[in-house]
């Protein structure tokens, strides 16, 4: 047994809302840590070539110092803001311990004390006083501890207002929203809402998502032509199916009609012999007549036959100018036979010089069908109008004909295909939904067109449209 692939479960709402979370807490993350390893890189990497720095500059500063201090020459008075404090005086005044103070009068002119190590250097001179120079070493170390502090906050505020301007400006505008929008047009393509799964013009932009939201605009879009084509096809498919089924009951139809024609005009002739030789050997006048609808009726009755016999055969149609007022007439005659004739109130309004080109056997047909369906459409008492105009196009003259009833019109499910075989819209009997098929083969015989239409005040149209001189 075929075991179906399991459909993927699409995520709802609250999955999607926290999916989104996800994906920002992701990127949150992942651009605090880089922002982070880029400020832990220049701060380490800054402190100690500023340290580097200004270790030189405070060994040659106090190198010059040391020299300067060394020599005979007396040092100046500094001023208050300076960084070096200098004095000179007795031991006592300048608080010299007696250890140092051996020593300096044991090496007359040396200096006492590393500019490098100590916080203040000494000496005694040759005229026998003694001087002391405090070094700043702890200005050094505070320039440092305040450059770290300084490099510290600078980049706290710049790793600050950067995360800031991301998460805040930069992302929303062009990640999130086209994140947000993309997901927006996927959830109405698969909920089958085309009028929202195209990503607007306006939301795609000029970058590298931008091209992806376009390159997913013409995917759905082949996807949808690819529908189209196949649901196209697929009409096409029934439309022949349908077609070939038709013709497989019409194939049927004509092998039995013309068994069933054969088997008709025989009585049929039997019967209108009868009824010829009933008429010559009476003289009632009420007799004749009732013989003459007889005969009228035995003539439909051939006429029927024939109409069998057009499904088993095609029949040469010999075209002539047939007047059509005339046509038209006489069809309605043949019609009038029903009892219900009576009441329908006929009108034919064609002008009596329009003439079409055609076979009047063949297009009395025609219009025996159109009238008898108008006929049967109405109620009680109707109405049915028939009226012509010419028209002229690229490939000839035309005549314009319509069989107008005031009934209650074509049902809207069944006007698509009024002129397919079997297709009736009458519940009895009678209706075999043969006889707007042959109309419309015939029609099509003699180049011309038939289609139906319900008029906006109520009732149904037949048009024909039949060349003419």
């Amino acid at each position: 047994m075929e075991v179906p692939f399991a459909q993927p479960r699409q995520p709802g709402r609250i999955g999607r809302a926290f999916g989104n979370l996800k994906v920002r807490l992701k990127l949150i993350v992942l651009h605090n840590f880089l922002f982070l390893l880029l400020a832990l890189a220049i701060y380490f990497t800054v402190i100690p070539l500023f340290e580097q720095r200004v270790a030189g500059a405070r060994a040659r500063e106090s190198s010059l110092v040391t020299q300067l201090f060394q020599s005979n020459s007396r040092l100046p008075n500094l001023p208050q803001f300076s960084i070096y404090s200098f004095q000179e005086g007795s031991p006592e005044t300048l608080g010299i311990s007696k250890q140092v103070l051996a020593w300096l009068d044991s090496n007359p002119g040396r200096t006492w004390g590393d500019a490098d190590k100590s916080d203040y250097l000494l000496r005694k001179t040759a005229g026998g006083s003694y001087r002391i120079l405090h070094l700043p070493h702890s200005f050094y170390v505070d320039a440092v501890r305040r450059a770290k502090y300084a490099l510290f906050y600078v980049l706290g505020a710049l790793y600050l207002f950067t995360v800031l301007l991301l998460e805040f400006a930069i992302l929303p505008l062009y990640v999130y929203r086209p994140l947000q929008v993309m997901l927006a047009a996927d959830e109405a393509t698969r909920e089958g809402d085309h009028e929202n799964e195209f990503i607007p013009p306006d939301e795609i932009s000029d970058d590298e998502i931008g091209q992806i939201m376009t390159s997913r605009n013409e995917t759905v879009r082949q996807l949808r032509l690819h529908e189209q084509r196949l649901e196209e096809n697929n009409r096409l498919l029934e439309a022949a199916k349908r077609s070939l089924e038709q013709q497989d009951r019409l194939v049927s139809l004509g092998l039995l009609s013309a068994s069933v024609a054969h088997e008709m005009n025989t009585p049929v002739s039997v019967l209108q012999g009868s009824i010829e030789m009933l008429e010559r050997s009476t003289t009632d006048t009420t007799v004749k007549e009732r013989l003459a609808r007889m005969n009228r009726v035995v003539a439909r009755l051939k006429t029927i036959s024939e109409s069998l016999l057009d499904f088993a055969r095609v029949r040469k149609t010999d075209a002539e100018n047939v007047n059509l007022r005339n046509l038209v007439d006489e069809s309605w005659q043949l019609v009038a036979i029903d009892e219900k004739a009576r009441v329908v109130e006929f009108r034919n309004l064609v002008e009596k010089e329009m003439v079409v080109r055609g076979n009047a056997d063949r297009l009395a047909q025609v219009f025996v069908n159109l009238l008898r369906n108008a006929l049967n459409a109405l109620k009680e008492k109707g109405r049915i109008d028939v009226t012509g105009e010419y028209a002229q196009d690229a490939r000839g003259r035309w005549v314009i004909v319509r069989v107008d009833d005031n009934g209650a019109g074509i049902p809207e499910e069944v006007l698509p295909e009024i002129f397919e075989a079997f297709i009736t819209t009458r519940l009895d009997a009678r209706g075999t939904g043969l006889g707007l098929a042959v109309a419309e083969g015939i029609v099509h015989q003699h180049g011309g067109i038939i289609e139906a239409s319900n008029l906006p005040k109520g009732g149904a149209r037949l048009e024909l449209t039949l060349p003419s001189v």
